[in-house]
């Protein structure tokens, strides 16, 4: 079966972040991505989308490290179904994604953008969101660290 998932959002609160027994990072935060439609009468009618997200190990720590509530990111990962009983005995659930990759991203402004960011077909300019990668820190990593 193949279970993936591409969510393009804004962080709806602050990043929850613990460590397993094992010392492993798990962060969990809320993301919220809208939908604009146009109804048959022309008005135009907007949904919200909510979902949880859960990170684990040094991407875990990274999130946490540079981002707050309000902030624009991408997570591609897989879509999970949890299931728990709360305090009162009571069943409860939810679906949230499990993150395999993270992009930071940044809109940036019509008067940011320079002319490398030409749509040739049209000349006009993307309205696109872009990673900006200058504002991210260069981290030292140890090869030990990657999975891979």
């Amino acid at each position: 079966m193949f279970n993936k998932v591409i969510f393009l959002g804004n962080l709806t609160r602050g990043i929850e972040l613990r460590y397993l027994p094992s010392g492993i990072a798990v962060a969990v935060f809320g993301m919220a991505s809208n939908r604009k439609t146009k109804k048959q009468d022309g008005s135009i009618h907007e949904e919200a989308c909510f979902i949880d997200v859960k990170l684990f190990g040094r991407t875990a720590e990274i999130v946490n490290q540079y981002l707050q509530k309000g902030s624009r990111l991408m997570v591609e990962g897989r879509l999970s179904y949890e299931t728990w009983t709360d305090q009162m005995s009571a069943k409860k659930s939810r679906h949230i994604i499990i993150g395999e990759s993270i992009n930071f991203i940044d809109k940036r402004d019509q008067s940011d953008m320079d002319n490398s960011n030409q749509n040739p077909v049209n000349g006009n300019q993307q309205g696109q969101v872009m990673q900006d990668i200058t504002s991210i820190p260069i981290t030292d990593i140890d090869e030990d660290e990657i999975p891979f």
